[in-house]
């Protein structure tokens, strides 16, 4: 069983940066592809980055490439997402997933924490 605790969300102007953070335990962390979703009031779940096993391979959704960047520390078992040029549309609940493929699909994410709210004001 593996646990995930997201941390660094917060609130930031349009244009800010915030960078968030996913601690991993309880598995062989370099085994899982690591993802980040989020969620916004009143919408389903989205992808939003992902990067596979040791890091050789990341993925972005459209609406964040070039602004945002997942990264991994296998080492400290850690995920992290550096959020740049924030901007309103970003607001949502972050949660970090670990899954067993290569994929940025969430059904197929084994693993969820319990999500950090992100909020951009214009």
């Amino acid at each position: 069983q593996v646990q995930l605790v997201e941390s660094g969300g917060g609130l930031e102007q349009a244009g800010g940066s915030l960078r968030l953070s996913c601690a991993a335990s309880g598995g062989t962390f370099s085994r899982y592809t690591m993802g980040w979703f989020r969620q916004a009031p009143g919408k389903e779940r989205e992808f939003v980055a992902a990067i596979i096993w040791f890091g050789v391979k990341t993925y972005y959704a459209d609406s964040v490439k070039g602004r945002f960047t997942i990264s991994r520390d296998n080492a400290k078992n850690t995920v992290s997402l550096q959020m740049n040029s924030l901007k309103p549309e970003d607001t949502a609940v972050y949660y970090c997933a670990a899954a067993t493929l290569a994929t940025r699909l969430a059904h197929e994410y084994d693993y969820w924490g319990q999500g950090t709210q992100v909020t951009v004001s214009s």
